[in-house]
């Protein structure tokens, strides 16, 4: 009677060792460097060549005053002066010390401020640009490059990413 009771464990086991084993899905991953994609881009680069272009005549303007307060310090270390003339000099150079650090503290942060829209934007858009990649090839996750310790080359798509952000928002 045991053996009767055992024959239907027995088979049960059988079918399970004959059936194909379900293999766990192997995940699809990618790695990329994403701020060298983003900063590789052709309409980044196009961009920080606009900005160079756009703020020079205002670090000509602030590189002129610096020069002007070498010139005024050398000529008040020359000590051949009245003393008027040493304090008309003093607050010349005073005063364009004053719109020297003004015109400073305005081109950094007019600079950093469009910086920083350029960058998102391109930023964002990397980032659609990444995932339509990642549907094409069909990628199940991608990881940054900057936060991976260890990855094999191959793995990496960014430079199929710049060359994708660069058809979909080519410069012009």
């Amino acid at each position: 009677m045991l053996r009767f009771s055992l024959l239907p464990a027995l088979a049960a086991c059988a079918v399970g060792l004959l059936l194909p084993a379900q293999a766990p899905a192997q995940s699809k991953v990618a790695i990329i460097n994403m701020q060298r994609a983003v900063l590789e881009a052709n309409e980044i680069k196009k961009a920080a060549n606009d900005m160079q272009a756009k703020f020079k005549p205002r670090q000509d303007e602030l590189d002129k005053l610096q020069r002007d307060l070498a010139t005024i310090q050398a000529q008040l270390q020359n000590a051949q002066m009245t003393p008027n003339q040493q304090a008309d000099l003093t607050a010349e150079g005073q005063r364009k010390q004053r719109e020297a650090q003004r015109i400073s503290e305005d081109l950094q942060a007019d600079v950093e401020r469009e910086r920083t829209e350029i960058l998102q934007r391109a930023g964002q858009r990397m980032a659609e640009v990444v995932k339509k990649l990642s549907e094409d090839k069909g990628l199940d996750v991608v990881v940054d490059a900057t936060t991976t310790v260890f990855f094999k080359p191959t793995l990496e798509i960014t430079e199929e990413a710049i060359a994708a952000y660069n058809k979909a928002y080519p410069s012009k």
